[in-house]
């Protein structure tokens, strides 16, 4: 596994449902040092959340160090207009990421944040050792139904354990497979899914 490095993007102070001329000149530089950070392979995915979470969008940085992550996080235009703020997260996964497709087009996936859930415990025993397999095997199951694309966990050992990422045919199909996960079952975890929009080539077939 490779260390990537997470922007979680949350509404800033300066947010708006309803942007004037100045906001929607913003989002438009927004777009493009998105497009200028995937073009130079800095963020190796970028895209919109699309529904009513605090969540606003997802960075994924290509980045030598947390520092540097998170400085590419605050040069976006929009945080430093005040619109978004980035949570960062160092994040664990296979380096499976391609460059996306030209010309740019997004596609919509849905994106799975894996909680410490009602019954975790850091505790380690035969019983969270035989959950945390049968988690992964879960994981491994869903993967080779082509169905989870990208999966991997979180490196700061706080409230997010971890990402799923499916591309399936609608938020319900990927909440029912979140549920069948053995950890999620026993409350060890819990997920909350969102479509997230994500440039296409990007992610594995």
């Amino acid at each position: 596994m490779v260390q990537f490095h997470m922007a979680i993007m949350k509404r800033g102070p300066h947010w708006t449902a309803n942007p004037d001329k100045d906001a929607l000149a913003m989002q438009q530089k927004h777009v493009e040092y998105v497009q200028s950070l995937l073009d130079s392979g800095k963020a190796v995915i970028a895209g919109p959340i699309k529904d009513d979470s605090d969540v606003l969008g997802v960075y994924i940085f290509r980045a030598g160090s947390a520092d540097e992550a998170k400085g590419l996080a605050m040069a976006d235009p929009e945080v430093i207009g005040g619109q978004l703020v980035p949570e960062m997260h160092p994040w664990w996964a296979e380096d499976v990421m391609q460059k996306p497709a030209a010309p740019l087009t997004l596609k919509m996936v849905y994106l799975a944040f894996l909680r410490k859930g009602a019954k975790w415990t850091a505790e380690s025993t035969p019983a969270t050792e035989a959950l945390q397999k049968a988690h992964m095997d879960n994981i491994h199951r869903l993967a080779d139904l082509k169905k989870l694309v990208v999966a991997g966990p979180f490196g700061d050992d706080g409230e997010l354990r971890g990402i799923f990422v499916f591309r399936v045919d609608s938020i319900e199909e990927a909440r029912s497979l979140t549920a069948s996960d053995p950890a999620v079952k026993a409350g060890r975890f819990v997920l909350d899914v969102h479509p997230w929009l994500v440039p296409d080539g990007v992610l594995p077939q």
